[in-house]
């Protein structure tokens, strides 16, 4: 399966699992929660989404580096800074959060399978693949940044 790894952009995965979470959530029971208690949760989430998203972005503009998760062998800097400094994939962890989030807002349990099944993909398809390249082009100084940072959280 090793032709799937750096094929999709990690935004149109979580874009397509947000739509199947959509239609899943119909078809399984639902949970009910106080509605400021919903939107309270749903808003702390995309808060902290957000945040994740904007920090690994910034950090990785202020290290001139590519953003592009297609390419990552074209990386100029292992950013280990900021953010980074919690989690080696910010703005995945911020997608994933996001996801979350929507599966608060559905309120369908059945919902909660996306962000689960997206964490799959990506560190099967995306971050894992990042990882290898990362290593060949940093070598030792990414062994003992991964051996520090955890992949999420």
């Amino acid at each position: 399966m090793s032709f799937l790894e750096h094929k999709i952009p990690p935004p149109v995965i979580g874009a397509l699992t947000a739509a199947a979470m959509w239609g899943a959530a119909g078809l399984g029971p639902q949970f009910t929660l106080a509605p400021a208690v919903r939107m309270t949760a749903v808003a702390v989430l995309v808060v902290a989404a957000l945040a994740f998203d904007l920090l690994g972005l910034l950090a990785f503009r202020g290290s001139r580096t590519t953003v592009n998760p297609l390419a990552p062998q074209r990386a100029s800097a292992l950013v280990t800074g900021g953010v980074y400094r919690v989690t080696r994939n910010p703005m995945y962890l911020g997608m994933a959060l996001l996801l979350l989030a929507w599966g608060v807002y559905l309120s369908a349990w059945l919902a909660f399978a996306g962000p689960l099944l997206f964490v799959l993909y990506i560190t099967r398809f995306q971050i894992l693949p990042e990882e290898r390249a990362l290593q060949e082009n940093f070598g030792e100084a990414f062994t003992r940044y991964a051996a520090q940072v955890r992949r999420w959280l």
